[in-house]
């Protein structure tokens, strides 16, 4: 292992857990509600007709053919992202993939794929998908409409998910039952909450997943989004009621699909405890790929992004 020993934070991002501590760590319990809730904001997000719209885009790559893609999402937002579609093969799968809270500048070209289109979208209120009612920045957006769960930005955001699954299905119908799913960070904790009421998700892979255990989320010090939910609740009160539907641990307990998640040991943006609490709310039978650092560069960090890359292959690879 290499753990981080020295950084520049005030506090302890392994929070003094040991990794079998952390594997011991079980998701909260769901809030009277929390699956009609999902449910019902499913239903209507699957009813919106997505209408996707395709360019080419001026980006070039020798892998994929590149075109900038629009969809309707719900509320009406129009998400934009990107889409890569293989030069060589056919279109026998779709993958959906999901960005941190850093939003996204452009595709990732360098993904172990074949015969799969990837939708690339930009979550509302971020990077492509910039809109004026919705704070561009981490900090703002995390706490966009969190007075109440159901003007909550993150239940939109899982929305746009939703609707960029219908956006594949629209393009390519034959793909239906073949559409997966794969974010990092804040898009991690979004895939928590948007698989388990989409049953057109065959798969899922999260790394470093955000929005587990809200209750130890707000608390432990963090420099991620968190940190600044933690400062709204000490001037304004408690957000843990709207929170506690927004729990990727809880929801995750209910996939139903095969999994591969990648949580760290080390981690100053998202806590490991709640990493850990949606990787380990899983099934079982899911692979869990433990890196020992997210967030901060470390020794060995590219040889274990390599191993990943290689499992995300054959995760992901056309039977």
């Amino acid at each position: 292992m290499s753990i981080p020993t020295i950084h520049p934070f005030a506090f302890d991002p392994t929070y003094g857990l040991k990794p079998e501590q952390l594997r011991a760590i079980e998701p909260p319990q769901a809030p009277d509600g929390f699956d009609d809730f999902w449910q019902k904001r499913y239903t209507a997000a699957i009813a919106v007709d997505p209408q996707p719209r395709l360019r080419h885009s001026k980006l070039h790559h020798d892998k994929w053919h590149v075109f900038d893609v629009s969809y309707t999402s719900t509320d009406s937002i129009q998400i934009n992202g990107w889409l890569l579609i293989p030069r060589h093969g056919q279109v026998s799968r779709g993958l959906v993939v999901g960005h941190g809270y850093g939003g996204r500048d452009q595709p990732d070209f360098d993904l172990p794929l074949k015969e799969t289109a990837v939708l690339f979208p930009c979550s509302r209120g971020l990077s492509l998908s910039a809109t004026a009612e919705i704070p561009a920045d981490a900090p703002g957006h995390v706490l966009h409409g969190i007075e109440s769960r159901d003007t909550y930005v993150i239940g939109g955001c899982v929305e746009d998910l939703w609707l960029a699954v219908s956006a594949l299905e629209t393009l390519y119908p034959w793909i239906a039952g073949h559409i997966g799913y794969s974010g990092i960070s804040f898009g991690g904790g979004l895939g928590g909450l948007a698989i388990p009421f989409d049953a057109r998700i065959d798969r899922g892979h999260l790394v470093v997943p955000t929005f587990g255990d809200r209750k130890a989320w707000l608390t432990l010090p963090t420099v991620g989004s968190a940190d600044s939910v933690q400062a709204y609740q000490k001037e304004h009160g408690s957000v843990f009621e709207t929170l506690r539907f927004f729990d990727a641990a809880i929801a995750a307990s209910r996939i139903k699909v095969p999994m591969l998640i990648a949580p760290a040991l080390f981690d100053p943006a998202v806590a490991p405890p709640c990493q850990f609490a949606v990787a380990n709310a899983t099934q079982k039978f899911n692979e869990i790929f433990i890196l020992d650092a997210g967030h901060f560069e470390y020794t060995g960090m590219e040889e274990q992004n390599a191993i990943l890359r290689d499992k995300v292959g054959q995760f992901f690879k056309v039977s």
